[in-house]
């Protein structure tokens, strides 16, 4: 195993932090909590589609950011995005792998919060003690206890795909995952959480985002991109396993016993999210669809694309069904008994997708959702969330500006 100064292990249902491996390591535990289906396996409709909107919120917020931000229109934003009508630290997976949690320690003296890391974001969010909306059973923020927070005066909000947002003021802050250090970092004090991000419906306390600067919506360095600006990490690269046990986020290096082989590496075509280019969607052992750019979003637990390629996509599997007038728009059906053979093809692999993580459960009659689903997020334009990623080892190299995938050991 490569040296790194953060990963994470996902152990259990507890967070617990072990020592540090020598100097410049640290495993920190991970949990799969909720998921999309009840204990019949009969897929939650409402779950599902409540967490499509707020991936199309989010593309919407880094779109806008990247915009103010480089002063360009992102390359993939060729229409406007739609709201439908109707280290080291430890994670755990909130709502079947729409996000992964753990704990980060802001302030001096430091004060601990559990938060969910986001590869299609990034902001750091906290609920403040001035937080009179949704904030209740959060740990609270106070940046007043701190002797090294600053007000930077500047405000904030973020909508979601609830309608409600997340507003507040950002400051510069001290903030540490397991051991690694970063100052000077924006946090953003919230003063009203969005619906979602109330306590029922989301456990952790904020949300740490791990893309690039140019989609920050405070227009400063995410927490990862501050580390290798202030020589923490190693290596400006985080390697991720996502999976029900022995899931690991491990910054500043990869980890080489979790994989085998080669990494098959994909250059990011728009600096912003971690966006590249998918070259086709497979549905038994033949191309669906071709020609894509697709975000790799641990932040969501779908692969959500256009709806034209989407269809075209469900076409070309047997026995599969539009769902739309039943669950909603989006929705797409195939046979339980009859699942189809579906990958991904990036930088000339196809990487399989599993049965058990592209099916999200049944829907009525013997029919099943699959994990792929469509939104208006723009032309030709996807989202590979965790029901691809449980599938394969991925590094994300900030110096080299690339995604990589490999096989799991």
């Amino acid at each position: 195993m490569r040296l790194s100064l953060l990963s994470l292990v996902l152990a259990g249902p507890l967070l617990v932090v072990s020592s540090p491996l020598a100097s410049t390591g640290t495993r920190v535990s991970l949990a799969k909590r909720t998921k999309f289906t009840d204990e019949n396996g009969v897929a939650n409709i409402a779950k599902i589609r409540s967490h499509l909107r707020s991936v199309e919120r989010k593309l919407q917020r880094g779109f806008k950011a990247f915009e103010r931000n480089t002063g360009n229109k992102h390359r993939s934003d060729t229409r406007a995005i739609q709201k439908r009508a109707t280290g080291a630290d430890p994670l755990t997976d909130d709502e079947d792998g729409a996000l992964w949690q753990g704990s980060i320690s802001v302030g001096s003296p430091a004060k601990t919060f559990t938060v969910d890391f986001d590869t299609g974001s990034s902001d750091l969010f906290l609920p403040g003690v001035d937080c009179t909306v949704n904030c209740e059973g959060h740990t609270l923020y106070d940046p007043s206890t701190s002797s090294v927070s600053a007000s930077t005066g500047a405000p904030f909000s973020l909508a979601f795909g609830d309608g409600s947002t997340v507003e507040g003021t950002v400051f510069t802050d001290t903030v540490t995952v397991a051991g690694l250090t970063a100052t000077n970092q924006a946090v953003g004090d919230s003063s009203q959480y969005s619906d979602g991000f109330a306590i029922d419906e989301f456990p952790p306390d904020g949300l740490l985002g791990m893309a690039f600067p140019e989609i920050s919506v405070f227009g400063a360095n995410p927490f990862f991109q501050t580390l290798i600006a202030q020589g923490t990490v190693t290596s400006p690269e985080f390697g991720v396993k996502l999976a029900t046990t022995g899931s690991e986020l491990f910054l500043g290096g990869i980890d080489d016993s979790l994989f085998t082989g080669s990494f098959t590496q994909n250059p990011v075509t728009d600096v912003g999210f971690w966006q590249i280019d998918l070259q086709s969607v497979n549905a038994n052992g033949r191309s669906a669809v071709t020609g894509l750019s697709s975000i790799i979003d641990t932040g969501t637990t779908l692969i959500v694309g256009d709806p034209t390629n989407v269809a075209r996509f469900y076409e070309a599997v047997p026995g599969a069904m539009d769902a739309s007038l039943l669950a909603g728009p989006g929705f797409f059906t195939f046979p339980c008994s009859d699942p189809p053979q579906v990958s991904l093809t990036f930088g000339g692999t196809a990487f399989p997708i599993s049965e058990d993580t592209f099916n999200l459960g049944e829907l009525f009659l013997g029919q099943c959702v699959g994990g792929i689903m469509s939104a208006d997020l723009g032309t030709d334009f996807w989202v590979a969330g965790d029901v691809f990623l449980q599938n394969v080892y991925t590094s994300f190299d900030a110096g080299n500006t690339r995604v990589g995938f490999a096989t799991l050991a």
